[in-house]
């Protein structure tokens, strides 16, 4: 197989840079890098293409990087079953372990480590988005995302202009629920970021259902009389299948929008078909599975070719392959700084803070550069977010780049 150039050229001269006390020849330092997964619980079913994502990765790295400047990074899955105490429970083995840095799955996962990991010094990436109740400073779980508000409030600004003319708020509707923390949370972000913004948005209702609701046709019709022009579900598959069911029993065709968990790729075999969807939007700071050939798909093919990726092109593998790309990167910079024989977790947090990972060492994976500041747990400054839509019965990216707003915190 033909590889572009960017890959192997990129890796090699980074590789080829200066490297303060790398290790010579042979000799190379092993550090492990622990994977919060799910294997038995709730998100059993997405592993089989996050795993995969995350094992390639690390596989690419090693040898085409890693080889090359003395380190190895050892991956180990720990099914946490998405189960907090599990996760506590496994931790102190996952310690003994002396881990460099590590990946995250989910929520739970965060809620049982965050506040010991200052301690154990142990900073952990989460390919996800954040929530608004996780925003304290010298956090060390960072996420490669921003929060969920900050995406749809991105997406929002963005439709308003290029969809809804720009001269009037859009009419939004969303689908959410208060028996989850992070649901909650986006519906409180989402009404606070409306009424900071009148001129761009009108929230016609926050609708709050079940997780699993049985049917929302009602709610659906009473928004849509309201006169609803986007209906936002960027909560679980549950919601987004329930409310794309009820807006085809009204027989209406307003867009709905998704997050990167319960993608139109996603929800396809649950709803029938892609073509159901047709005009549907999806909206996150990462790549857009879609047909196009994008540098993203090719570096993913690559994986296929080379490293045993046996996962589709798909929002969630693309999941596994964003976080471990920056963890590998943030691994690269601090060895270049302070040698690969002599990183800890403390000097990849500091890398974490202090260092930018370039959009062009990342493959298109995110939405541009990534950096962290300590006063939050995502990434802060310049965020942009990618859009995609279903068009023709395909995924489509149909916006790149897109800047999220500032928002205050809720």
């Amino acid at each position: 197989m033909k590889l572009p150039q960017s890959w192997m050229g990129r890796a090699a001269l980074l590789a080829a840079g200066t490297l303060a006390g790398a290790a010579p020849g042979s000799a190379q330092t092993v550090y492990q890098v622990p994977a919060m997964s799910d294997f038995s619980g709730p998100f059993a079913a997405i592993m089989p293409m996050v795993a995969p994502g995350r094992e390639s990765v690390v596989a690419w790295w090693n040898t085409e990087v890693g080889a090359k400047i003395g380190i190895k990074l050892e991956l180990k899955l720990y099914d946490t079953r998405y189960d907090t105490a599990q996760t506590a429970s496994l931790w102190p083995g996952v310690l003994a372990t002396k881990p460099l840095v590590g990946l995250m799955l989910g929520g739970p996962d965060t809620a049982a480590l965050q506040q010991r990991l200052p301690t154990d010094k142990v900073p952990m990436i989460l390919s996800s988005a954040a929530n608004g109740f996780g925003w304290r400073p010298n956090q060390w779980v960072l996420t490669t995302r921003p929060t969920f508000v900050h995406e749809i409030a991105g997406f929002i600004e963005w439709f308003q202009k290029n969809k809804a003319g720009g001269t009037r708020p859009v009419k939004v509707a969303m689908f959410t629920s208060e028996a989850s923390p992070s649901f909650a949370d986006m519906g409180k972000g989402v009404v606070a970021y409306a009424k900071t913004k009148p001129q761009v948005v009108e929230l016609v209702e926050m609708v709050y259902i079940e997780p699993q609701p049985a049917d929302v046709t009602l709610q659906l019709r009473r928004v849509l009389n309201a006169g609803a022009e986007l209906v936002l579900v960027p909560t679980n598959i549950q919601q987004a299948v329930a409310v794309k069911r009820a807006m085809q029993a009204l027989g209406k065709k307003v867009p709905i929008v998704y997050s990167m968990h319960n993608s139109p790729g996603m929800l396809e075999k649950l709803i029938g078909s892609l073509d159901a969807m047709e005009g549907d939007y999806e909206a996150y700071s990462g790549v857009i599975a879609g047909s196009e050939n994008s540098e993203a798909k090719r570096f993913h093919d690559m994986l296929v070719a080379k490293y045993n990726l046996k996962a589709p092109w798909h929002a969630l593998t693309n999941i596994g392959i964003n976080g471990s790309l920056v963890l590998a990167r943030t691994v690269e910079a601090a060895a270049r700084k302070h040698g690969s024989d002599k990183l800890t977790g403390e000097i990849i947090y500091r890398t974490l803070l202090d260092h930018t990972i370039p959009a062009k060492e990342l493959f298109g994976f995110t939405s541009g550069d990534v950096s962290f500041t300590a006063d939050a747990p995502f990434p802060s400054g310049d965020v942009r977010i990618n859009i995609g839509s279903v068009v023709g019965g395909k995924i489509v990216t149909v916006a790149a780049g897109v800047p999220v707003p500032k928002l205050e915190k809720w």
